[in-house]
C-alpha cells in the first residue's frame, strides 16, 4: 500500500510542475514527424530546450580552451605575484 501512494505521491508531483504535459507534448511533435529522426534522443532533448549533440561537444571544447586560458592567466598572475615580493 505505501508503495503505490509513493508512486500516487510522484505523479502528482509530476502532473503539478509541468513535466507530464512537456513530454506528452514532445511525445506527440515526434508521432507527428513525417520523416522519423535519427536520433529520437536528441530530437526529445532538442524539443525540451536542449543543446544538440553537436552544440554539446562545441560547447565542452569551449570550455577546455577557456579552462586552459584561465589556467595560463593564474600561473602568469602566481607568477607576477611571486616576482614582486
Amino acid at each position: 500500500m505505501e508503495k503505490e501512494a509513493k508512486k500516487e505521491a510522484f505523479r502528482k508531483y509530476l502532473d503539478s510542475s509541468g513535466v507530464l504535459d512537456a513530454l506528452t507534448k514532445v511525445l506527440v511533435a515526434l508521432y507527428e514527424q513525417n520523416d522519423r529522426p535519427t536520433s529520437p534522443i536528441e530530437f526529445i532533448q532538442q524539443k525540451l530546450g536542449g543543446p544538440t549533440v553537436s552544440e554539446f561537444e562545441k560547447l565542452q571544447a569551449e570550455m577546455s580552451n577557456l579552462q586552459i586560458k584561465y589556467n595560463d592567466l593564474l600561473a602568469t598572475h602566481q607568477e607576477t605575484c611571486s616576482w614582486r615580493k
